[in-house]
């Protein structure tokens, strides 16, 4: 592996490490963010001239590039900078409308997780071409700004399915970088991938594979990028599976010549477990603790998710699973309280804001047909609180993680890490953590709303040692690469 002492390392994503408000009196404030990457950043050192390259989101962010905070130069300067090691783009923001809602979330988001109601969308007319323009003129905005930025032979390491173009407009730009590429999200098996216009197709596969490396975060999503590469262009792209040696797809010219190759890897995220730990008992977690055990009651059982409203993470069937299990058990009733976090998301989208409204209606629907004047039977949150979801992990009988399609879920792995007393995890086959947690886990299709009240049943019935031995082996699984060593691991290998 090769030393990042003395290399400058970048990284590119939508979202930064950072973000800023403008207060009353017309000064700037900032808070940092969190995560694998930041702790990442933090993790190689200084001299390595770190620069994140993102997006200015808000209004704040925006005045921040204009005064050129922490930059040493001018609000005019060519390349503005905010903060130490950081440089927004203020990209106009009809263009990153389009291409952050209208492409990235409305059609690569919807790609990826398999969720179109297929005989109706999705419908590629001329106002997608419309988008898809701006999603090139965002994804070039930080190939110039990371090819103006990049030392000789630096690494880069872009993030997400918002930047797929990036690695191969930048190995136009600058051929010397080192680039990687990784995805959160799933990857779409080929079958999927092919209702994507054959010209789009095979313009995000150019961006992808102008990396010298994609990782991904389980070896599904990513056989399946290397299947669709093959598929897009096999004349072109060959995928390699070399006994012994890493995953690669080969660049061939005149179907002939290898010219050069992609190497593919898999990084499975885990659980940060000494953050977890630490902020899990703080006064705030323990004061939320109380509050929700007065709302579950004496003596309940606690079944908990937490999760934002994506159409990804299945919450309706959820709430439709717990409902079976009331009809099918009703021994579990005033015995057994769904707690229910819910934290809107996206909501600037419409089918968002419908299917939140909808886990709403659903939620009220099961207490007024269930509840009595001393039991609720769902404890539904909305409004984002990170203390008060600490505090559910602690006390958790059951955690349902039950998404239709998910790239790892942290949620999954984040519960046994903090759980008081152990906690059974009924967990959906189709989350990428069900690669390392599944044996530990009860597993359950995400579709099947009678087999998954079946799941939370037994959840509830398990031995108390049994889920205590279980849950240590999830702890330990979920801990198994911490997101600073996550995020090494990733630039050891674009650099070995």
């Amino acid at each position: 592996m090769a030393s990042t002492a003395s290399m400058q390392v970048l990284v590119a994503s939508n979202r930064g490490p950072v973000s800023y408000d403008v207060r009353p009196d017309g000064s700037l404030h900032a808070k940092r963010g969190g995560g694998g990457l930041v702790s990442g950043l933090s993790a190689i050192g200084p001299d390595t001239g770190a620069l994140w390259v993102c997006s200015a989101l808000s209004d704040g962010d925006r005045e921040a590039v204009r005064r050129g905070v922490g930059g040493g130069g001018p609000p005019a300067r060519a390349k503005p900078r905010v903060g130490d090691g950081v440089r927004m783009l203020d990209i106009p923001a009809d263009v990153h409308e389009d291409a952050y809602n209208g492409i990235a979330n409305s059609v690569l988001w919807f790609v990826h997780h398999m969720l179109y109601q297929t005989p109706l969308e999705p419908v590629f007319d001329a106002e997608f071409r419309r988008q898809w323009a701006s999603y090139e003129t965002y994804n070039r905005a930080f190939a110039e700004a990371l090819a103006e930025e990049a030392a000789e032979g630096a690494a880069v390491l872009v993030q997400d399915y918002h930047l797929c173009l990036v690695p191969g407009m930048l190995r136009e730009l600058r051929p010397d970088l080192r680039i990687g590429h990784f995805s959160h999200t799933p990857w779409a098996p080929p079958e999927y991938f092919r209702m994507l216009p054959d010209d789009i197709r095979a313009r995000l596969m150019e961006g992808m594979l102008g990396a010298d490396r994609v990782a991904f975060l389980t070896w599904p999503w990513a056989t399946a990028f290397q299947r669709c590469a093959e598929q897009v262009d096999p004349e072109r792209w060959i995928g390699a599976w070399p006994s012994g040696a890493p995953r690669s797809i080969e660049h061939l010219l005149d179907g002939r010549r290898i010219t050069r190759e992609t190497l593919i890897g898999v990084h499975g995220l885990g659980a940060d477990a000494e953050f977890l730990h630490a902020r899990s008992h703080e006064a705030d977690v323990e004061e939320r603790l109380v509050a929700l055990r007065a709302e579950i009651g004496e003596g309940r059982k606690a079944i908990v998710r937490v999760d934002r409203t994506e159409l990804s993470k299945n919450i309706v069937r959820g709430l439709l699973a717990y409902r079976q299990l009331l009809d099918d058990h009703p021994e579990w009733r005033e015995r057994v309280v769904h707690v229910a976090f819910a934290y809107p998301s996206r909501q600037d989208l419409a089918v968002y804001r419908e299917y939140t409204a909808e886990v709403q209606r659903l939620s009220d629907e099961i207490n007024s047909q269930y509840g009595t004047p001393g039991w609720t039977p769902v404890v539904l949150h909305v409004k984002d609180d990170f203390a008060r979801s600490l505090a559910a992990y602690r006390l958790a009988d059951v955690a349902l993680v039950n998404p239709i399609r998910d790239g790892m879920n942290l949620v999954a792995k984040e519960v046994p890490v903090v759980s008081d007393e152990g906690c059974a995890l009924v967990l959906s086959r189709e989350a990428g953590a069900f690669q390392e947690l599944g044996k530990d886990a009860i597993a359950v299709n995400p579709y099947d709303v009678v087999g998954t009240a079946r799941a939370l049943h037994e959840a509830l019935t398990m031995p108390l040692d049994e889920r205590a031995e279980r849950t240590k082996r999830l702890a330990a699984a979920a801990t198994a690469l911490p997101p600073a060593q996550w995020f090494l691991d990733q630039l050891g290998a674009l650099n070995g």
